[in-house]
């Protein structure tokens, strides 16, 4: 048995497949002066294919594995784009007369030896989203054919040095049994990606193996252990094969209660909905028992374009996603982008601290144009369904009021117009930084409904950049100051008669789910591979034993003991967990 890391949960068995890997064995001559250009057009148009190749692949996976997934590649497009990385290979045609692959080669080979000098996970990632692009834009300056997996054996069991995610992109689920790499980590564009298309993964099986794996080698892969075994006997076989049926049967049985109410075994109807970023994710989260959607992130539909969607575009997909929900709820965000979301189109001037400068309802209101556009289209599809609107990252009341005023004025529009809409439409606030949660008394009398934003919400509480690999683990959601910011606001609703709603990552974890039944929140929206997991815990877990257990987490006083906390709660069934005084004492004394 190997151990490696398990990166992506599941059983795979069967024969393995030894992708070969990119070796380029380039020619040192060099060009003459006079071609110097013709290495110029060369590489320039390099990048043009590969970056259509690139735009190409991104639209494919968003059809298999949803927006958010596929937006990996952009990293991979800014690579082509990057001055740096640019600048390198001009500048070893220019000055040292090499070919545009020769250049190329050694522009990659610099920045990741460079990057896997430091000690930083992160960075050596980022060393891999390196060579993917650099190795698509030699094979397109070579001519070199891509290299593709077998369509026409049995499923295997992928094994590779490395796998980049356009590698990933190209596999087919049904030919692919699991996938073992050398390198990687839980945290690669690989790792994301093979998760998101339910492959079992185990990575960082570097200098671990006595001699190489040869393609024919059965094998048997756990992800989420990360155990690898080659040429397993026959009761390894026997007891990986039960395993992984039961594994079968575990997601059968959960697909059996997504036509169940959600509530709780003493009567608590929690609302269970799905976050969305198109309709093709729409058509993935009804079948698991979505009850509406609690977050339909616009943006989405302003990226991958030249310019800003019209009314007319932006108006028929809104109509669509409540034509489609019927009677159920669609709560559509509008515009939220800036911090790490881009338009090419659509300058934002570089910023020390982009996730506190000019974004989502900032931007709205000073691109009021913009903004009415969006309103009108919502306003617009209102009357083919339940519609809701809400505003993202609001921190005062003025903002409130300014986009109110905005709604005002295209409602008034459409009624010179004679275009129907709903004139009820309800509008809410997301609720993500700490100065809405100190004034959500103020705001719960401007607005119909709350919806959390925990991603947001968590980071700026702990001032904790999660994207940062250096403090990623200072990210705590079971911080006993996140817990309050979430009462102080949940009260705050509940006293001014509004219903709150979860919408971020906090949503799908079932580790949370006492904190909103304790709490009494009414929807909880997450991506539709979390929800049924939620729902069995939900069926399973009683809303007064939840109320109990929130007094003794309120009490703790630290990450950890939340968390031990929490842990206990879950394995016990619901049943709240006795400690002694000194780790989390009753709340309030």
């Amino acid at each position: 048995m190997i151990q490696g890391i398990g990166a992506s949960s599941g059983i795979a068995i069967g024969k393995s497949f030894v992708l070969p890997g990119w070796e380029w064995d380039l020619p040192e001559q060099k060009i003459d002066v006079a071609d110097l250009a013709k290495e110029f057009d060369r590489l320039y148009e390099g990048i043009k294919t590969s970056k259509d190749e690139i735009e190409q692949m991104k639209g494919e996976l968003r059809e298999v594995v949803g927006t958010e997934e596929s937006h990996i590649f952009d990293a991979h497009i800014a690579i082509l784009d990057d001055p740096v990385f640019m600048n390198e290979v001009q500048g070893i045609i220019q000055r040292q007369y090499k070919a545009a692959e020769v250049a190329v080669k050694e522009a990659i080979d610099h920045f990741v030896t460079m990057f896997d000098l430091l000690d930083d996970e992160y960075m050596k990632e980022r060393a891999l989203d390196i060579k993917d692009v650099g190795n698509r834009l030699l094979k397109h300056l070579l001519g070199a054919p891509e290299i593709k997996l077998p369509t026409d054996t049995q499923p295997f069991i992928l094994v590779a040095k490395e796998l980049s995610p356009s590698q990933l992109a190209h596999l087919n689920p049904k030919h692919v049994l699991g996938i073992v790499t050398l390198a990687g980590s839980t945290t690669s564009h690989s790792a994301i990606m093979a998760r998101a298309l339910g492959i079992p993964l185990v990575v960082g099986l570097e200098n671990k193996l006595a001699e190489p794996i040869q393609t024919g080698e059965m094998m048997v892969i756990d992800g989420q252990s990360g155990q690898v075994i080659l040429d397993p006997e026959d009761q390894v076989m026997e007891q990986f094969s039960r395993a992984q049926e039961a594994q079968y049967e575990a997601k059968n049985k959960l697909k059996q209660i997504a036509g169940i109410r959600s509530v709780t075994p003493d009567g608590k109807v929690m609302e269970l909905a799905a976050n969305i970023s198109s309709l093709k994710e729409l058509e993935v989260a009804l079948p698991v028992g979505a009850l509406g959607v609690g977050l339909f992130r616009t943006e989405f539909l302003y990226m991958d374009r030249l310019s800003f969607p019209g009314e007319e575009e932006q108006y028929e997909v809104y109509r669509s996603v409540a034509e489609k929900l019927g009677e159920d709820t669609v709560i559509i965000r509008t515009l939220d982008i800036g911090g790490d979301k881009q338009l090419d189109y659509f300058n934002i001037p570089e910023e020390e601290n982009p996730f506190l400068g000019y974004r989502a309802i900032r931007i709205s209101l000073d691109r009021k144009d913009l903004f009415k556009t969006q309103v009108r289209a919502i306003l617009r599809a209102s009357r083919f369904g339940h519609v809701k609107m809400m505003y993202p990252l609001i921190s005062s009341v003025e903002e409130v009021r300014a986009a109110k005023a905005v709604l005002e004025e295209a409602k008034r529009e459409l009624e010179a117009e004679e275009l129907p809409f709903n004139p009820q439409l309800e509008v809410g606030v997301m609720i993500e930084v700490p100065a809405a949660v100190a004034i959500a008394d103020l705001l719960a009398d401007e607005v119909d409904f709350f919806s959390i934003g925990t991603n947001d919400l968590v980071q700026f509480v702990l001032a904790v950049d999660r994207m940062n690999d250096q403090i990623a683990h200072l990210y705590e959601p079971y911080h006993p100051a996140v817990l309050r910011m979430l009462k102080m606001t949940v009260d705050a609703a509940k006293r001014r008669g509004i219903p709150v709603g979860v919408c971020g990552e906090m949503a799908g974890d079932t580790l949370a789910l006492p904190i909103w039944l304790g709490l009494d929140v009414d929807e909880l929206s997450m991506s539709a591979h979390a929800l049924l997991h939620v729902k069995e815990r939900l069926l399973n877990t009683r809303q007064a034993d939840s109320r109990v257990f929130l007094d003794r987490l309120l009490a703790c006083r630290t990450s950890g003991e939340m968390r031990e906390q929490l842990e206990a709660f879950r394995s016990g069934a619901g049943t709240p967990v006795e400690q002694p005084v000194s780790v989390c004492k009753p709340h309030g004394s």
